[in-house]
């Protein structure tokens, strides 16, 4: 057990802080939407010949290596400190980017997007921790919190495609990437200079191998669920043997958990009723996420013809939505909404919004869809910065990294699976119904052919999402079995808060909450 050595700072310093970790959430959001609008200019400057082969891997590099590094962005945390492995996932997301906006070749810029995303993995998941740790004892309490995620996971959903299409079509591709450089020097400059976090006195063994088995387990989980019934059939060696070193490797991942001295995901976590909830309902958020917004963009395109481009502003409804929700979101806390209030009605709304997208037809009116996305973000705004806080207030203080960053890790993987599992379900449906061939030959249909195969497609989309809606419903019904909280008195909230400024006196007077 590690020796924590409390951190003073002043009020300024902490709101200062915050705002550091909203400009570093707003960096990853941005980056994980900005890319696929400039696929095709980096294509037709770096390899136009076979580029286009290499596009799943300019995207696939950056989430299999920021999956890969979160469990061992968790163990640091707790090991060495939150200030120390943020500072150092900042600068490898900045190396990372001024290598992809220098690159002169497909292989280099993936290579450099895969180094990009080691960064990437820690700027959401730790900034979640640097977030908690720069609150003060009345703020971890109040039951408030949330507001941030819903805030700038809808901005960056919402500017993220159009400011990739702006740089791309006005200036150059490689600034996608540069455009991160200023922004990112100034938090890592005033990262260095004012945080000061919970430092950790007594040196702690870092389980490296457990960390190398999940990033394993991960990494070849994702390939599975990218290349199964797309690139190679699921019953291919290929597959059938990734699959099965998948399972050794998690197998392997698990032992080593149950017997390292520091696992860097503690099975003791999953014994605390809220964290084990709490990551089963963000694995199938994750996975009901992913056969929301890809397939609603499929049906946009494939079947009402809209182009990818115009496509995206259909996003917009969804991230007004969460944002909503993100501005809305202390208020409700205040009023009496606990954690699991929010969770319970998230899930319920996003239930009721992919419900609504699986009656769309072949000349639903569109704004139909816009609605169905709006309920979506009101749903999903509920549900991102709860659950992460939900697990926070619950883990023992020396894992609020592992943690954390746990949160992320079956969001990511959650996500994959559900991407694979609503993959498969859309082609073998589209199989049975449609004229013959595969939906990737609609596009070359003509008359009663291309309406056939038109119908079949949004009867397989329906059955996609009705598969999302039962996987959200379970959501919703894991989500009723959280314990319903312990909601303070005011009287209480106010006497902590008058211990915590007395405790800080040296610093500051009072502990006023952080600017929402």
């Amino acid at each position: 057990m590690s020796a924590v050595m409390p951190a003073v700072m002043t009020h300024r310093q902490r709101v200062i802080g915050f705002a550091l970790c909203i400009a570093t959430i707003l960096l990853a959001v941005l980056d994980t939407n900005i890319v696929s609008a400039a696929t095709v200019p980096i294509v037709s400057d770096l390899d136009p010949a076979h580029g286009v082969d290499k596009i799943p891997w300019l995207i696939a590099a950056y989430q299999l290596a920021a999956t890969a590094a979160l469990p061992l962005y968790g163990k640091l945390c707790d090991v060495i400190g939150a200030k120390k492995v943020f500072v150092g996932a900042v600068a490898t997301f900045l190396a990372g980017s001024a290598l992809c906006g220098m690159a002169g070749s497909m292989g280099w810029l993936i290579a450099a997007r895969a180094l990009q995303g080691i960064g990437g993995g820690g700027l959401m998941s730790v900034t979640m921790v640097v977030l908690r740790e720069l609150k003060g004892p009345e703020e971890k309490d109040s039951g408030k919190g949330g507001s941030v995620g819903g805030i700038i996971a809808g901005a960056g959903m919402a500017l993220g495609p159009w400011l990739g299409g702006v740089l791309a079509d006005h200036a150059d591709w490689r600034w996608i990437f540069y455009v991160n450089l200023p922004v990112g020097l100034a938090v890592l400059a005033a990262a260095v200079r004012v945080l000061k976090l919970p430092a950790h006195s007594t040196r702690r063994t870092i389980d490296f191998l457990g960390a190398g088995l999940a990033a394993a387990f991960s990494t070849m989980l994702l390939l599975v669920t990218q290349w199964g019934g797309k690139d190679h059939a699921w019953s291919s060696p290929l597959i059938i043997g990734l699959s099965t070193a998948t399972v050794a490797a998690f197998a392997l991942f698990v032992r080593r958990q149950a017997t390292a001295a520091e696992p860097v995901l503690p099975l003791g976590l999953f014994r605390i009723r809220e964290i084990r909830y709490g990551f089963a309902i963000q694995g199938l958020v994750g996975a009901a996420m992913m056969g929301s917004m890809v397939y609603v963009m499929i049906y946009l395109q494939v079947v009402r013809g809209i182009a990818a481009s115009a496509a995206g502003l259909y996003l917009i409804p969804m991230a007004i939505g969460m944002t909503a929700v993100g501005l809305l979101s202390d208020r409700l806390a205040t009023a009496g909404w606990s954690q699991k209030t929010f969770v319970v009605s998230g899930t319920v709304c996003a239930s009721a919004a992919l419900a609504l997208l699986a009656t769309l037809s072949t000349d639903t009116s569109l704004w139909t869809v816009r609605a169905a996305l709006l309920l979506m973000g009101v749903g999903f705004g509920q549900l991102i910065g709860q659950l992460i806080q939900l697990v926070q207030d619950t883990a023992p203080a020396e894992q609020l990294g592992v943690a954390t960053t746990g949160v992320r890790l079956f969001q990511t993987l959650g996500g994959a699976l559900g991407a694979a599992l609503f993959g498969t379900v859309l082609s073998r449906v589209y199989a049975d119904r449609g004229p013959g061939g595969t939906t990737s030959t609609i596009g070359g249909l003509t008359g009663h052919a291309r309406r056939q195969a038109l119908d079949a497609f949004v009867s397989s989309t329906s059955v996609v999402f009705w598969s999302a809606t039962a996987v959200m419903i379970l959501a919703a019904v894991l989500a009723t079995r959280l314990p319903a909280g312990i909601r303070r008195k005011p009287e209480e909230t106010k006497a902590e808060a008058a211990e915590a400024a007395e405790v800080n006196a040296t610093a500051f007077t009072t502990a006023p909450p952080l600017p929402r």
